[in-house]
């Protein structure tokens, strides 16, 4: 059972970190293009994604991880890099919900509204930017909590 608790979260981890790093990259490709057309189609899919892969994700590697504590008779709280990295991962979650998320729905309209025409380029750009920045913590604050979970730190 350890064994099985411990590939779930494994791979919910790789699937987790994956495509969060792959938005940023596909959405950084699109980018270069400046075309509406292409960035709104690729914030669709990003926004997908989230859905099919990151949210999951998220749910296994909670769920697999607190078994594989209890199973291992690690206090959760009490251990530091199981604690921290709780800290971490619940950050990510934080800064995914209030500022990642609501930006990409925000870029796809922008993009939407562009391919009907005047697409304000500069205006996308500076919060392209900002999701940037914010889905760059969202992926670095668990990358942080990998690191703590494969050194267990004492």
């Amino acid at each position: 059972m350890y064994l099985a608790l411990k590939l779930l979260h494994v791979v919910a981890v790789i699937i987790f970190l994956g495509n969060i790093t792959t938005g940023l990259f596909w959405h950084a490709h699109a980018a270069r293009t400046r075309d509406p057309k292409l960035l709104a189609h690729t914030m669709e899919g990003i926004i997908r994604s989230d859905r099919w892969f990151t949210l999951p994700g998220v749910f296994a590697i909670i769920a697999a991880g607190v078994g594989l504590a209890l199973y291992g008779h690690f206090p959760l709280l009490r251990t530091p890099w199981i604690f921290w990295t709780l800290v971490l991962f619940a950050i990510s979650g934080i800064v995914f919900g209030v500022r990642v998320a609501p930006m990409q729905r925000e870029l796809k309209a922008q993009a939407e509204n562009g391919m009907r025409g005047g697409f304000d380029y500069g205006r996308y750009r500076a919060l392209a930017l900002r999701w940037e920045v914010w889905g760059a913590i969202a992926l670095l604050t668990p990358v942080i909590g990998l690191a703590l979970m494969v050194m267990k730190p004492a």
